[in-house]
């Protein structure tokens, strides 16, 4: 990688360093702005429903005055995004309708946008991709963040020649964690509700972590990245050690576990009884790809590769990812290389809305790791075909019906305003990919 001197070629060029403008000062975008005074970037706007909360975020990863007093800050992401000091946005609220707004109002400003907001790119993602290439600006996946980290890793197995099998990450996973709620979410973390409070940890957002749904919008992100495909029931979290990776994450035909080649799936760091799995890849992504032919075989062997007996199929990892401290990379790659790291350009996965518990008709549901629905990985063709609700727009829509725990709610069952710009533009993605 040659990010870090372009951008200093950049600046003693005379010219201005990349100039970020970020929307969201929560817990991602805190990680961010830890790294810029050693960074060669600058944020020139910061964008926050509560700005106040914004300029104490900054102090709090150690800014000083002078630097923070040198930052625009504003209420509206909008305004930021059509700021005449911004080069690119990066945008980290999590609301999908916020972050297709955001997004659409950068293109329309000629700025590069980093989507750290994957609720929103999953919701219509290959649409915005095709608007920011039509108008000549990036539109990125956030590095730092599984999915780019997913995509990297692939991109690099495909470039040496190799196919993709699988590829996902590990998270800590138990069937009984998709009835999760904020209200019980962080006894699973070895939290407490005030220590969490303290940290600035949302319980919903990250609910939606432990409850299946962020692994759902994750593998979703990365299949529609990538041309992977989740399994037909989707994600089986299976408890799979880092070094059983090249054995169980091949196709059941090959005596693995998978449904098919290329596919997307989360692993889960302890076995199903509770317990840690030793080896385990929690924090971590991982790709599996195979031998073209018998001489790469001689050579996984030679260069002692990993792989499972038939000598076909080997694994590649990273252990570990740093959310927000790693953000920079997607900044400067979409300023400096106009390239993004990881971008959406097909429409091969859903995410779709489960019901935690038996629901009553008239009951509003409350999206991501809310009280209400989970989301679930699927096959994008199958959730069409059903008329599933996307988890992306299960927030704060009414029940027309009764659903029962498990059921998949369908468009039908909502009352949903069809005039919402998140909704157009769904229905529009929809029609221009599936």
């Amino acid at each position: 990688m040659n990010l870090n001197a372009l951008a200093l070629a950049r600046i003693e060029r005379g010219e201005d360093p990349v100039r970020v403008g970020l929307i969201g000062a929560g817990k991602f975008g805190s990680m961010f702005l830890n790294q810029v005074p050693t960074s060669p970037l600058e944020v020139t706007a910061i964008a926050d429903l509560d700005p106040d909360r914004a300029r104490a975020a900054c102090k709090n990863v150690g800014w000083e005055e002078e630097r923070i007093d040198s930052v625009s800050f504003h209420e509206d992401g909008k305004e930021l995004a059509a700021r005449d000091d911004v080069d690119v946005v990066l945008e980290v609220t999590g609301s999908p309708p916020a972050g297709i707004a955001h997004a659409r109002t950068a293109f329309a400003n000629g700025k590069h946008i980093v989507m750290v907001n994957v609720e929103a790119d999953v919701l219509a993602g290959p649409l915005l991709a095709r608007e920011a290439e039509s108008v000549g600006v990036v539109y990125s996946m956030a590095y730092g963040d599984q999915p780019a980290l997913v995509c990297e890793i692939v991109d690099w197995a495909r470039a040496a020649g190799f196919e993709v099998v699988s590829a996902g990450k590990g998270t800590k996973y138990l069937p009984s964690y998709h009835a999760s709620t904020p209200d019980t979410v962080w006894e699973h973390y070895g939290q407490t509700p005030e220590g969490a409070k303290k940290a600035g940890m949302n319980p919903q957002m990250f609910n939606s972590f432990l409850d299946g749904t962020k692994s759902g919008i994750e593998m979703t992100a990365i299949a529609n990245a990538t041309g992977l495909s989740p399994s037909p029931n989707g994600l089986s979290f299976p408890d799979v050690p880092t070094d059983e990776l090249q054995n169980k994450l091949i196709p059941a035909a090959d005596g693995g576990l998978l449904d098919h080649k290329g596919q997307v799936e989360v692993i889960s760091s302890i076995y199903r009884d509770g317990s840690e799995i030793e080896n385990n890849l929690r924090w971590g992504v991982y790709t599996v790809f195979e031998a073209p032919n018998e001489y790469a075989r001689a050579c996984f062997k030679q260069y002692g590769l990993k792989t499972d007996p038939s000598g076909q199929y080997s694994a590649m990892y990273r252990p570990y990812h740093l959310i927000g401290l790693e953000l920079g990379i997607s900044a400067l790659s979409a300023v400096l290389r106009n390239e993004p790291t990881g971008q959406t350009r097909n429409f091969m996965s859903d995410v779709v809305s489960i019901a935690k518990r038996n629901l009553k008709q008239g009951e509003l549901l409350d999206g991501e790791g809310g009280y209400t629905v989970w989301g679930k990985a699927q096959p994008s063709a199958k959730s069409l075909q059903f008329g599933a609700l996307p988890i992306g727009l299960a927030h704060a829509v009414k029940l027309n019906r009764d659903i029962k725990e498990g059921e998949t709610v369908r468009w039908d069952d909502v009352s949903v305003d069809e005039t919402m710009e998140a909704v157009k533009t769904r229905r529009a993605m929809e029609q221009a990919f599936s």
